[in-house]
Parts: structure tokens; sequence; C-alpha cells
């Protein structure tokens, strides 16, 4: 099904035919967390594996491609992301418990996967709870919370290659470590595996609650914000260094540092994804002048910025810190 809008509808006509959804000129970024950044020139919603693997193989090789989840942890820049954007939907979403282990399709919330395998009697896999975000979002940055990463529960994971074949993959092939995985960047998963214990339904449900409390005790959950905005350095956690470097409640426009958890950045009104990226590179600056540490970013950043408006370069923010 094609949706033409006023504009895309010219890179549509170029894309192979699909049995699931074509949109042009997609709203994307406010479907994001951060509710904030410009359309998607092409929209791609997948019905199933056959119909995403059929389409990478017919897709001209100079369209570039951008896999989005949910947008829990995700800024989309104000001028909007050229080329396809392909979304996982409802042919990516079933989760199947069996004895201890889960087998789910990457477009699955960390969160509904917890829940299952936590119905299921399925231990270990309760870390998930505590992640915002899909399955196959967790796997570019090895996600994790409390105590556990993708990694730790993973036994592999299936994805498509840009010319639409399928690769099984496990954790040691795919170079997963802290934030970081060396897995392909055009690839897109599309299923996993995750090994469980067998335990107590009851007692699991009690350290996914315990996870909850935490989360709303220390963390802007319910504001619109991305989630972690920069990856710990080693030797440090990030939001103590933003603190010190004197950032809480720092603002841009009407983006603002979280002031319950420094590490998050919030969009308290009607901020641009200029502003809270400009942010971002403000924190980056003061915690790099004032510790010497160089912040990398944990959001992930696509889209093209509106002209006059372009973020600052790594370059730039060496600089500043060399000038104060």
């Amino acid at each position: 099904m094609t949706t033409p809008g006023d504009s895309g509808s010219g890179l549509i006509r170029r894309l192979p035919p699909v049995r699931g959804r074509l949109t042009a000129n997609a709203p994307v970024g406010p479907m994001t967390w951060f509710r904030v950044g410009g359309p998607a020139e092409a929209l791609f919603r997948p019905a199933d594996l056959e119909d995403l693997a059929g389409f990478l193989a017919a897709l001209p090789p100079d369209v570039p491609v951008t896999v989005i989840g949910v947008g829990s942890n995700l800024l989309v820049r104000d001028g909007g992301i050229p080329g396809v954007t392909i979304g996982l939907g409802c042919g990516f979403v079933d989760i199947v418990p069996d004895g201890d282990t889960v087998e789910t399709g990457a477009g699955a919330l960390d969160l509904n996967v917890a829940l299952t395998a936590a119905e299921a009697g399925i231990a270990e896999l309760e870390f998930l709870s505590g992640i915002p975000g899909t399955i196959g979002g967790g796997f570019r940055t090895n996600a994790g919370a409390y105590g556990r990463e993708f990694k730790d529960a993973l036994i592999s994971a299936d994805a498509l290659d840009r010319s639409g074949e399928l690769h099984t993959v496990t954790p040691a092939e795919m170079g997963l470590s802290y934030r970081h995985s060396d897995v392909d960047p055009d690839w897109i998963f599309v299923r996993a595996r995750f090994q469980g214990a067998v335990a107590d339904p009851a007692e699991i449900g009690k350290r996914m609650t315990e996870i909850r409390a935490a989360r709303e005790a220390s963390q802007p959950i319910r504001a619109r914000t991305g989630g972690s905005t920069f990856a710990n350095p080693p030797g440090h956690q990030a939001w103590k260094l933003i603190d010190e470097a004197g950032c809480r409640g720092l603002t841009r426009g009407e983006a603002m540092v979280s002031e319950k958890h420094t590490n998050f950045l919030i969009n308290t009104g009607n901020a641009t994804a200029a502003d809270i990226e400009g942010l971002g590179e403000e924190v980056r600056r003061r915690v790099r002048e004032r510790f010497g540490v160089t912040l990398n970013w944990e959001i992930r950043r696509i889209g093209r910025p509106i002209a006059g408006v372009e973020p600052i370069t790594e370059g730039e923010l060496t600089a500043a810190a060399r000038t104060g």
C-alpha cells in the first residue's frame, strides 16, 4: 500500500512494490519520545519478514535506509530523514516463551518481552523491563539496565543485510560490549532468542516491581525525554560529571537538563531538535572543559538539520574546550 504526500512522492515512485505500507513525507519526529523533528522522506512498514527482504533486495542502491523503533532513544533532526525509513510493526512483535528461553520479533517492546517471560516463569530477563524501546534497537548499543546487558542473555539474533539476505549471529560474532556493537550498521535486526532460567513467577514479579520503583524514583520517565543521553565514560558516571560541571537545570530554548537525573535531556514544551542537540553539545563542552573527559552520545541522532541551525561539530566542541 502506498500513501503519497506533498513531498517524497518522487522517491516513492522509485521504490519496489510492497505488501506493507509506504508513506511519503511521514511525520516521524512527533512519534518519538522527544516529540520533535522533521518527516521521513518515505516511511516503510513491512507486512512481514518476506516483505522486508524482498523490498531490500529490489531497493535502488543509492537510496539511504534508516531503521527506527518506537523512538525512545532517538532524536530526529528538524530537517527530517532522507531516503527510506523502516519501522518494524505488527509483523515483528510476536513473543514466544519456550521452557527457559524466549524468542521474539525485533519490533517487540523490551518491557513486553520481560512481562511475557515473567508470566511464563522465565527469570533473568527482568532487566529488559528497565529499558525503554524495542528489542531491535537494543542491539546497536548492547542496551542494558540494572546489572545486565543484552549480551548477557542473548542466544542469537537474525538480521537482514542491505541485499535482503538473512544472517543469524551470536553475541560473540556481534562484538557486543558496553554500549557498542560491531555489527554492520546496514543490517536490520528482525528476530532474537534470549536465555533465561525457570523460576517462580511471583519472585520474578517482585524483581520487576523493584526495577519499576527504582526507575520512577530516579528518572524523569513521565517527561518528554530520550532516556539516557550519554554513555558512562570509563571510570566515571556521566550524570555525576554533568552535575559537577554545573549543568543541572541548564536550558537551551525549551530543552532542559533534567533536575531529577542530569543524564536526561527534556523537552519542556516546544523545544526543537536543534535545541535538544545543541544543549547536549553544550553539556559535552562543559564536561570536557572541566574534567578533560569526552561524553559520547547514547541517544541516536539522525536526519538533517534545518539550514542555519547546524548542530555543533566535534571539531567546534574541541576548539571550545581548548579556549574555554
